[in-house]
């Protein structure tokens, strides 16, 4: 999965989950000034992510998000650096 799949997907879920219009989701959007995204809802955020990763997300990854593209990065790095079982 390449970083703009994975930008798409979060567009999705904004969209659907958040009611964010996705043209606001872009990489240097800030999840918590721009896109009023809180502490409960990127927990949301990271349940809904989970698919695409195959597996149980480690919340201390996503603890230092705070764009779009800090987002994309860590899930781009998870999928592309598993850890052993």
């Amino acid at each position: 999965m390449t970083k703009d799949d994975i930008l798409q997907r979060i567009q999705s879920i904004m969209e659907d989950t958040f009611e964010i219009d996705r043209g606001k989701v872009t990489l240097d959007a800030r999840l918590y000034d721009d896109l009023e995204i809180d502490s409960i809802d990127a927990v949301d955020l990271i349940v809904q992510l989970k698919p695409l990763a195959g597996r149980r997300l480690d919340p201390e990854a996503f603890k230092s998000v705070r764009t779009v593209a800090d987002v994309v990065e860590a899930l781009y790095d998870l999928l592309n650096n598993p850890t052993p079982a």
